[in-house]
C-alpha cells in the first residue's frame, strides 16, 4: 500500500506543479487585465470630469495625461529597475497604490482652487494646473509600471511571454470602455472613479493570488478594501462631489437667491442638472416690441454648462413666442410639419407650436433632458401634437424618409466671445456642410431650413452660418442670393435657406415681420442695401456686406481669405464650427495675453500649442532620462537604442494619428463623445489584444507593409463607411463600427510585441525603456493630432500615422537584415 501511494503522490507531482504554475499565470494575466480596465475606467471618466468642472480643453488632455502615467513607468524603471523587482508581492503593492492613487488624485484635483480664466495674468495658476496634470498622471504611472515589469519578464522562473502580456494589457483595457460607459448613467462620475480603484485593487488581490507560498492576510486585507470602494461606487461620500467653475452656467444659476438643483441626471453624454429658479429668463431673438413679461422658465444644463431654458407656460401663455426672430418660418409655413433638431428645455417646440405648427417632431439626443422637463416643469413633449425622438439628429434624418416644411436647428449654446477661443476644440455634426446637404435633402419641395447663431463682432459665427447655407443651397442646384433669407436683432442672427428659391409673396412676408418686430434684414431677394441697418444701427454694417459677398457669384473663397477670421464652412473632417483662429490673429492675441479677462488667456489654438510644448519638452526628457542613470553595459551602451528610439517612437505617433481622428469619425457615427470614446477604444484595444496574441505567429514585416497600407486606405474608406452605417440603428451602427475597426486594430496590435521581441533578442534591457518611449511619444501625438485635425482635417491626420507606420516598416526592415538569424519573430528567453 505503501509503495502504491509512493508511486501515486511521484506521479502526481508534476501534474501539481503545472497546476499551480497555470494557476500563477492566470492570477497575473487578471491582475494585469484589471488594472489595465482601472486605468481606461479612469481615463474615461475623466474626460466626463473635466468636462463638467472645467471647460472642453481640459477634457481633450485626459489621454495625454494617461499616456504620460504609462511613458513615465517606462523611464522610471529603465533607470531604476529594483524598483520592479519583487515578484507578485511588489505587483501587489504596485496595484494597491494604483487604487489609492485613483481616489486621491481625483480628491485633490477636485479641491484646488484652479481658475481657467485667469491663466493668461495669473502665474500661480500655471502651476495649479501644471500639479493637478502631474497628480492625475499618478494612477497611469502605477498601472503602467505593471505592464513595463512583466513585459520586462523579471522576478518570473517561467516568463509570460511578452506578446501575451501586452494582449492581457490591451483586453483589460478594452473591457474597462466597457465597463466606464455602462455605469456613467448607473452610478455617475464619481462613482465611477470609486469603481475604476475597486478594478485596481482586485488587480492586487489577482497578484497576492500569485504569492508562493500564499500570504492570506494580504489576500484579505485587500479584499476588504477591494469591499468598503464598492460601497463607495454606490453611495460616494459627499466630500468627494464635484466642484465645478464659477464661470459655468450652472455656478452662475445658483448664485441667484432661491435658486436650486431639483434633479441630477448621468447619461453617457453628460451630466443633465434641472435648475429651479425665478431668475432664469432667456428668450434669445424677443422683439424689443414685445409688451409683456418674458414668461418664467426653468433651466437645464449639460455638464454644467449651455444652460438651456425650460418654458413653465403652454402654448395657451405663450404669446411671447409670436415676438422672437425663430418665429418667422412659421410665418411662412402656417401649419407646418416641423423637425426641431436638438430642443433640449423647449423653447423651439412652443415656439413652433404657438405659431400654428401642425405636428412638431423633437429630435433631442439626450432622454434624460426630456425626462427632467417632463418630471419637474411644465412638460411641453407632452402636447398631442409632439413627437419625441430620442436620437442625434444627423442619424435620425439620415434613417427617415419622412420630409418636413420647416427644419429647425435650435440655438442650444450661450453666447461666447470668440475671442475667447473657449470651444474651439468643440466638435459639432450639427453644423457642418454635410449636415446642411442633408436638411435640405428632408425638406419638403417648398420646405425652410432655419438655424439661429449668436452676433459676434468682428463677424465670424454669424456669418459662417451664411457661408454653410449658401454652399448647401449652391450644391442643391439653388441660387443663393435668391434662396437664402439673413434677419439679426441686436444680438442674433437667423438665416432661412429655401432651395426653391423665395417667392415675390414670401419676400414680402419677411418685410412685414421685420418691420412689425423691428428686426433688421441682412440679406434677402431684391433687397436694397437702404433697407438695411434700420433699428439695431452699426457704424459699418459688415454683416450685410459680407452676406452680400456670400450670397452672389463670385467666388466665395475670396471673403473668405479677407476675412480677420476662418469663416470657410466646416466639414464632416473637419467639424470645428467655434474654431476661427487664423495665423495672421497670432501677434493680436499674443499682445492680448495678460492684458485681456477671457478664459485660457486668448485663441484657443494656443492652448493646444502650450500643451504640445509642455508635452514634447517633458517626454523628451523622460526619455533621454534613463540614458544619464545607467551604466555602461545597460541602455547607454546598447547599440540598439537608436533604433528602439526609432521604432517605438513612431509606433507611439501612429497609433495615436490613426486613434485620435477615428473617435472623432465616431462621434458621428454613435452620436456622443464619451460614447465614441469607449466604442473605438474598445474595438481597438480588444482587437489589438488579438493581434498582439498572433503575433509571433505571422511574419512581421509582411504585416507592417499591410498594416501601413491597411490604414492609409483607412483614410478614405473611413468616411464612406460611416456613411454607410448612419442609417442603421443604434445597436447597427456600434456593432459595425466595431467590425470595421477589427482588422486595423488587429494589424495594430502586433507591432509593439514583435518589436519587443527583437529586444529581448537582441538587448532585454532596452524593454523597459521601450514601453517609455512608447507611451511618451504618444503624449505628444494626442496633442499634435489636435492640431492637425484643426488645420487640415481628421484624413490628413489618419494619413500621417499610416506614414508612420510606413516608416516603423522601414525600421522593421533593417531589424530583420540586421538579425543573426533573419529573425521575424522570437519568444522570449528562459
Amino acid at each position: 500500500m505503501a509503495g502504491v501511494a509512493t508511486e501515486t503522490a511521484s506521479a502526481s507531482e508534476p501534474i501539481e506543479q503545472a497546476t499551480a504554475g497555470a494557476v500563477d499565470r492566470v492570477a497575473v494575466a487578471l491582475g494585469l487585465g484589471a488594472s489595465s480596465a482601472s486605468g481606461l475606467i479612469f481615463e474615461i471618466v475623466l474626460t466626463r470630469v473635466f468636462a463638467i468642472t472645467q471647460f472642453h480643453h481640459f477634457a481633450f488632455v485626459t489621454v495625454g495625461l494617461a499616456l504620460l502615467g504609462f511613458g513615465a513607468s517606462g523611464s522610471l524603471l529603465a533607470a531604476f529597475p529594483r524598483l520592479g523587482r519583487g515578484g507578485p508581492r511588489r505587483w501587489a503593492l504596485i496595484a494597491g497604490l494604483q487604487a489609492i492613487a485613483t481616489v486621491t488624485a481625483y480628491g485633490i484635483v477636485n479641491r484646488v482652487p484652479f481658475d481657467s480664466f485667469s491663466i493668461a495674468f495669473e502665474t500661480t495658476q500655471i502651476w495649479l494646473l501644471v500639479f493637478n496634470y502631474l497628480v492625475v498622471a499618478l494612477p497611469f504611472l502605477f498601472g503602467g509600471a505593471l505592464v513595463a515589469i512583466l513585459l520586462a519578464g523579471w522576478d518570473q522562473d517561467d516568463p509570460i511571454p511578452s506578446n501575451h502580456v501586452y494582449a492581457y494589457s490591451l483586453v483589460g483595457a478594452g473591457v474597462g470602455c466597457g465597463v466606464a460607459l455602462g455605469a456613467l448613467p448607473v452610478v455617475g462620475g464619481v462613482g465611477v472613479i470609486f469603481l475604476a480603484a475597486v478594478f485596481a485593487i482586485v488587480a492586487a488581490v489577482a497578484f497576492s493570488l500569485a504569492l508562493r507560498p500564499p500570504k492570506r492576510w494580504i489576500t484579505a486585507a485587500l479584499t476588504a478594501g477591494a469591499a468598503i470602494l464598492g460601497l463607495a461606487v454606490a453611495a460616494p461620500p459627499s466630500a468627494f462631489d464635484l466642484r465645478l467653475s464659477e464661470y459655468k452656467d450652472l455656478s452662475a444659476a445658483l448664485r441667484f437667491p432661491g435658486a436650486e438643483v431639483a434633479s441630477v441626471e448621468w447619461s453617457a453624454a453628460a451630466r443633465v442638472d434641472y435648475v429651479a429658479s425665478s431668475g432664469i429668463r432667456s428668450v434669445p431673438g424677443l422683439s424689443f416690441t414685445y409688451p409683456g413679461s418674458p414668461p418664467p422658465q426653468h433651466g437645464l444644463t449639460f455638464d454644467g454648462d449651455d444652460l438651456s431654458p425650460v418654458p413653465l407656460v403652454g402654448p395657451d401663455d405663450g404669446e411671447f413666442a409670436r415676438y422672437v426672430l425663430g418665429s418667422l418660418p412659421f410665418r411662412l409655413r402656417p401649419a407646418a410639419d416641423v423637425a426641431v433638431l436638438q430642443p433640449r428645455g423647449g423653447l423651439d417646440v412652443l415656439v413652433g407650436l404657438v405659431n400654428g405648427a401642425s405636428a412638431v417632431t423633437a429630435v433631442e439626443p439626450d432622454g434624460t433632458a426630456v425626462a427632467a422637463v417632463g418630471r419637474e416643469g411644465f412638460d411641453i413633449y407632452a402636447d398631442p401634437r409632439v413627437e419625441v425622438v430620442t436620437e442625434e439628429p444627423r442619424v435620425y434624418l439620415e434613417r427617415t424618409d419622412r420630409r418636413f416644411d420647416v427644419i429647425d436647428v435650435a440655438l442650444t449654446a450661450p453666447y461666447r466671445p470668440v475671442s475667447s477661443g473657449a470651444y474651439s476644440l468643440a466638435e459639432d455634426y450639427l453644423l457642418t456642410a454635410e449636415a446642411f446637404a442633408t436638411y435640405l435633402n428632408r425638406l419638403e419641395p417648398d420646405g425652410i431650413l432655419s438655424v439661429a447663431r449668436w452676433l459676434q463682432l468682428p463677424p465670424s459665427e454669424e456669418t459662417r452660418l451664411v457661408a454653410l447655407a449658401a454652399g448647401a443651397v449652391r450644391q442643391a442646384d439653388g441660387d443663393p442670393a435668391e434662396s437664402v433669407a439673413v434677419l439679426r436683432t441686436y444680438a442674433l442672427v437667423l438665416v432661412l435657406a429655401k432651395p426653391a428659391g423665395f417667392t415675390t409673396s414670401e419676400v414680402e412676408v419677411i418685410r412685414s415681420f421685420a418691420e412689425e418686430l423691428r428686426f433688421d434684414v441682412v440679406a434677402l431677394p431684391g433687397l436694397d442695401p437702404s433697407d438695411t441697418n434700420r433699428f439695431n444701427r452699426l457704424p459699418d454694417d459688415e454683416y450685410h456686406r459680407l452676406a452680400t459677398a456670400l450670397l452672389g457669384t463670385g467666388d466665395p473663397s475670396t471673403v473668405y481669405d479677407a476675412s480677420a477670421f476662418d469663416i470657410s464652412p466646416p466639414t464632416d473632417d473637419r467639424p470645428f464650427f467655434a474654431h476661427f483662429f487664423k495665423w495672421s490673429q497670432t501677434s493680436e492675441v499674443l499682445d492680448s495675453f495678460g492684458r485681456t479677462w477671457q478664459p485660457f488667456g486668448g485663441a484657443g489654438y494656443f492652448v493646444v500649442l502650450a500643451v504640445l510644448a509642455v508635452a514634447t519638452a517633458t517626454s523628451l526628457l523622460l526619455i533621454i532620462g534613463p540614458l544619464l542613470f545607467l551604466r555602461a553595459g545597460s541602455v547607454r551602451a546598447s547599440s540598439n537604442r537608436a533604433w528602439t528610439l526609432g521604432y517605438f517612437g513612431l509606433l507611439g505617433v501612429a497609433f495615436l494619428f490613426v486613434e485620435i481622428p477615428i473617435i472623432q469619425r465616431y462621434i458621428l457615427l454613435v452620436g456622443q463623445p464619451t460614447t465614441a470614446l469607449a466604442v473605438v477604444l474598445f474595438s481597438i484595444l480588444v482587437a489589438s489584444g488579438v493581434g498582439s496574441l498572433s503575433a509571433r505567429s505571422i511574419p512581421w514585416l509582411a504585416t507592417a507593409l499591410v498594416l501601413a497600407a491597411t490604414a492609409a486606405a483607412y483614410t478614405f474608406a473611413l468616411p464612406m463607411v460611416t456613411g454607410w452605417l448612419l442609417p442603421l440603428p443604434f445597436a447597427g451602427r456600434v456593432i459595425g463600427g466595431v467590425v470595421v475597426l477589427f482588422p486595423l486594430g488587429f494589424l495594430m496590435g502586433t507591432m509593439f510585441p514583435n518589436g519587443v521581441a527583437h529586444l529581448e533578442a537582441t538587448s532585454p534591457a532596452l524593454v523597459p525603456w521601450a514601453w517609455g518611449i512608447n507611451g511618451l511619444t504618444s503624449v505628444v501625438s494626442a496633442t499634435g493630432a489636435i492640431l492637425v485635425a484643426l488645420s487640415f482635417g481628421f484624413s490628413a491626420v489618419i494619413g500621417l500615422g499610416a506614414a508612420g507606420y510606413g516608416l516603423a516598416t522601414i525600421l522593421t526592415w533593417r531589424a530583420i537584415r540586421g538579425s543573426p538569424a533573419g529573425l521575424t519573430a522570437v519568444t522570449r528567453p528562459g
